[in-house]
């Protein structure tokens, strides 16, 4: 395959890529409604770390597992402000 070849499955696998992250998103913000309503915290470090681990129990590389947990712990991240997000929305719409 030519480098072009190689680009254009990068570029559908990347694509892939936003479609699952903003799948995951939706879950979240699921999440993030049954948190509010429960008062359950935010931040829930025991299942973060649960998270992580399971990421790194299932990389089969080449991406060291360093790289896979820094990757997680970003959509981790992310996942927290999408929730946020979500917890203040329906705070607002209780007020």
């Amino acid at each position: 395959m030519s480098i072009e070849d190689w680009r254009r499955k990068i570029d559908e696998i990347d694509r892939q890529l936003v479609e699952l992250l903003n799948k995951r998103s939706h879950c979240v913000v699921e999440i993030g409604r049954i948190k509010h309503s429960t008062g359950e915290a935010l931040y829930q470090p025991d299942r973060e770390k649960k998270v992580l681990d399971a990421a790194v129990r299932a990389n089969p590389g080449p991406l060291p597992d360093a790289a896979i947990r820094r990757l997680f712990e970003r959509i981790l991240d992310e996942a927290r402000s999408v929730e946020r997000t979500v917890m203040k929305d329906d705070a607002k719409k209780e007020s």
